[in-house]
């Protein structure tokens, strides 16, 4: 062991290393999860759940409902249209008979939650739900195939595809209840074969793979000639998604079609098609206009680069424009149009034309300095060409782009979308989703936009009434919302608490206050105890009123200093902090570390981390990929050290950041880090000096000779293998106690990863062995029993009454799968508090459990 000094802005930081050598960024080849172990899970579910002693205890669910969560189909029907389905992407199928009014959920019997896609015969009745989203986004679970059901949902048959993972489409045969077509996308992160369609002719109990291209490109997408079922079109769909890179489209998307009922395909969108053809190729949506089938429209996610056509602003420059300059050139930059530049970027006048030319000019900054500074990319820096609208006339033989002028709903994230639909008996009357939903009434030569105040932006699905087609019913990230007259006046039907929570914390107040963040909607707060109001219909009981919005965009961690119970620390997406007044909102101020002229700019994970220290609420510990630390409240952030990740990895996704922080409760200035790419860090002295406690895979295995493709323990050290650190806990009963959990989910690794140390991390051993095929997010420790831990998962919770070593399932008053993103402990009341994504937040006792243990 030796250590590591570096000076940074006049800061010695000591960081311990346990490396022999300077080869510090390596991964281990973590392989996916088969679907023989993902589907081992469902009996470890029944064996952990039979032993539970814990089901006797009901969790009740608090909301919130206002914000809902992310729908991704809906299916009403079309002689009464007041009874329809919606399906949330992680939240489950919901049932309604009186048009929204209120909703039961009829798939929380079943192992798993998050929905692709469903597809409904509404002559018998029978429910097909294609599992695992589509949209392949940062919070898409995957599934484990298809489930059918012939009774409205209140049994459930599963009928395979445990590979499939995401599902973009389920077809039904418009006569034969037998036959069905899936277009199955795939695994999110990792190749596999079992991509593209498949058909089945005997409900559901053989299939048969039909189309397949290659590894990395399944079926989003599909349609069927109501006038000819054995006409199908399917859209394919390449793409690659790392935890640090996400490659959104390819040269082998396109559209294919089967003239013999998709036993056989061929490619229609090929060169001298009039599609466009290359790398460039997204997403895919497609519709056939049913009075006339041989007319049929694509939606085109088209990732080439946007030509430059922009006027530029000639008052000042564009970050690129400093890229690969020369000294001589940055001294020749025009100094009126660098200083408006700085200016714009809040530099100046702290920083000066004059300044840097001189700083430049004597080797005090390089002359990339200013591009090095700026330069940032998470993924919404491109300029894509994105949303394309084309039209065949003749079953597909050839396409013509039929859109005047941009449409812009796209933006840098097409694949989120790309939905297009056709009026049942116009067909110059289409609509498109995207942020935004567009309505088109000449064949998709102009749009406009339907959205109104009350509908939420990013619009995954869409219902079209086929006897008024001015009914709509959408599905969006906000949940759903009904129009009759296209969309010039809308209502929302947003009863189910479907919130989709990554982060939860409480306060003291009295009712104590649950605060979260949550996807795409926000940063709220709900009392844990108000006056009550039932979720009509639903069979969740009752829901707590006075739900209120802090802040917006991705909601992530907040933070309450609860010594007033009104300062609050909030923020969203890639690290953008403030802190405010819940109540007066007074005094509203950004935290967010910002880096020093000569770095380059701090990384941020999507949920970044931020801690009150429970010892003094004026100190607030913030990560990017270093540790910040400040005294003042966030008024001030002062990086305490070095990178503590592996170092940036090329890509257009944020990464190697921090993940995770931990003080300790009982020991003020021990904390704990955890980083996405699996570094583990501790400081005993409040961030001054700094140890790894993880090995790195090329020194462990060179040391120990093994070749492993899960962490272990080796040696003193925990190989991690590059895995994220998903949650990193002091123990709140014994000082040198810590704990770890690992998360796969970003390399399709479902096994569940927990660690204990009992000497400050210098040593571990594993825990949980008896957990089922299920990416751990959390773990937390009961606040009385030393020996009662609780761990969330993308599938529920679990609780072990001997530290680990043997768990049980605890879901009473929970669907029987539920990702629990975050566990929060409220002492005062003794009660825990479950963020789920999916289903919002839930509360229960924990003096029964306590006395369980005990037994």
């Amino acid at each position: 062991m030796f250590l590591l000094l570096k000076f940074h802005h006049n800061r010695l930081f000591v960081l311990f290393l346990a490396f022999t050598s300077f080869h510090i960024c390596c991964f281990a080849q973590i392989s996916a999860t088969s679907a023989d172990k993902r589907m081992k899970k469902v009996q470890q579910r029944k064996e952990l759940e039979k032993r539970s002693v814990l089901n006797d205890i009901s969790f009740r669910n608090i909301g919130p409902v206002t914000m809902s969560g992310r729908v991704v189909d809906i299916e009403a029907n079309p002689d009464d249209p007041t009874e329809f389905y919606a399906a949330y992407a992680s939240g489950g199928l919901w049932y309604t008979k009186n048009n929204g009014l209120s909703f039961k959920p009829i798939f929380d019997s079943e192992d798993v939650l998050t929905i692709g896609d469903i597809a409904i015969n509404w002559k018998t009745k029978t429910i097909w739900i294609g599992t695992g989203e589509v949209n392949a986004s940062r919070s898409t679970y995957a599934g484990i195939g298809m489930y059918k059901s012939n009774d409205n949902g209140k049994t459930w048959e599963y009928v395979g595809l445990p590979d499939s993972h995401h599902i973009g489409k389920v077809q039904l045969h418009p006569t034969d209840n037998n036959t069905a077509w899936v277009a199955v996308l795939g695994h999110l992160y990792s190749p596999n074969k079992d991509r593209g369609v498949y058909k089945t002719v005997d409900g559901g109990k053989t299939w048969k793979h039909t189309l397949y291209i290659d590894d990395n490109t399944g079926a989003v997408e599909m349609d069927i000639n109501p006038q000819n079922p054995s006409e199908l079109y399917a859209a394919a769909w390449y793409k690659t998604r790392a935890a640090w890179n996400f490659e959104e489209g390819g040269k082998t998307s396109g559209i294919y079609k089967s003239n013999d009922g998709g036993d056989t395909w061929k490619l229609i969108s090929g060169a001298g098609s009039g599609f466009p053809t290359g790398d460039g190729l997204g997403r895919i949506g497609l519709c056939i206009y049913p009075k006339n089938p041989q007319i049929v429209y694509a939606i085109l996610d088209n990732q080439n680069n946007k030509p430059d056509t922009a006027r530029r602003d000639s008052t000042t420059y564009r970050t690129a424009d400093f890229k690969g300059l020369t000294k001589e050139q940055f001294a020749q930059l025009d100094s009126k149009r660098l200083d408006t530049f700085l200016s714009r970027g809040r530099m100046y006048p702290k920083y000066t034309a004059k300044m840097l030319k001189e700083w430049v000019e004597n080797g005090k900054y390089k002359s990339s300095v200013l591009y090095d500074y700026f330069n940032v990319n998470t993924g919404f820096e491109s300029n894509p060409i994105g949303c394309e609208i084309y039209r065949s006339d003749n079953a597909g033989q050839n396409w013509k782009k039929v859109n005047e002028k941009e449409v812009p709903i796209f933006f840098t994230y097409g694949y989120y979308f790309a939905k297009i639909y056709v009026s049942p008996y116009n067909e110059d009357k289409l609509y498109a989703l995207g942020y935004s939903s567009q309505l088109s009434t000449d064949g998709g030569k102009t749009w406009k936009n339907m959205d109104k105040n009350n509908v939420h932006a990013d619009h995954h699905a869409l219902w079209v009434n086929p006897k008024k087609d001015s009914h709509l019913i959408n599905g969006n990230d906000g949940g759903v919302n009904i129009t009759y007259d296209d969309g010039e006046v809308w209502f929302k039907a947003n009863t189910p608490p479907v919130g989709q929570f990554y982060a939860i914390t409480t306060d003291n107040a009295r009712p104590y206050n649950v605060y979260g963040g949550l996807q795409d909607n926000g940063v709220w707060y709900v009392p844990s105890q108000s006056g009550r109001n039932p979720f009509a219909g639903s069979g969740l009981g009752q829901t707590a009123s006075g739900e209120v919005n802090i802040g917006g965009g991705d909601g992530m961690y907040v933070q309450v200093d609860t010594r007033d119970n009104t300062t609050t620390y909030y923020g969203s997406q890639f690290g953008n902090y403030s802190r405010t007044n819940r109540i007066t909102r007074e005094g509203t101020r950004r935290i967010t570390p910002r880096h020093e002229l000569g770095d380059f700019p701090y990384r941020f994970n999507w949920q970044a981390p931020i801690q009150i220290s429970s010892h003094n609420p004026d100190i607030v510990y913030f990560g990017s990929n270093h540790f910040h630390r400040s005294m003042n409240k966030g008024d001030t952030m002062i990086t305490m050290t070095p990178d503590l990740t592996n170092g940036k990895k090329e890509g257009n996704v944020p990464y190697a950041t921090l993940t995770t922080i931990s003080e300790s409760p009982t020991r003020f200035g021990l904390i704990y880090t955890g980083t996405d790419d699996g570094n583990i860090h501790v400081t005993k002295d409040g961030g001054y000096s700094w140890e790894q406690l993880n090995q790195t895979l090329q020194t462990s295995a060179r040391k120990s000779k093994v070749k492993s493709q899960i962490p272990i323990a080796i040696g003193t050290k925990l190989q991690t293998n590059g895995l994220w650190v998903s949650r990193v806990l002091a123990s709140q009963h014994t000082e040198a106690r810590v704990f770890v959990t690992l998360n796969g989910y970003r390399f399709d690794n479902f096994a569940p990863y927990v660690y204990i140390s009992e000497d400050y991390g210098k040593t571990w051993r594993q825990t949980g062995k008896d957990l089922p095929y299920e990416p751990v997010n959390v773990i937390r420790e009961d606040p009385k029993n030393d020996s009662i831990i609780y761990v969330g998962t993308d599938g529920g919770l679990y609780v072990s009454f001997d530290r680990g070593n043997n768990f049980m399932m605890w879901n009473k008053g929970l669907p029987k799968s539920v990702p629990v993103h975050d566990i929060a402990i409220q002492q005062r009341e003794n009660e825990i508090v479950l963020g789920t994504h999916g289903r919002s937040i839930y509360i229960a006792k924990l003096e029964e459990v306590q006395k369980k243990a005990k037994k």
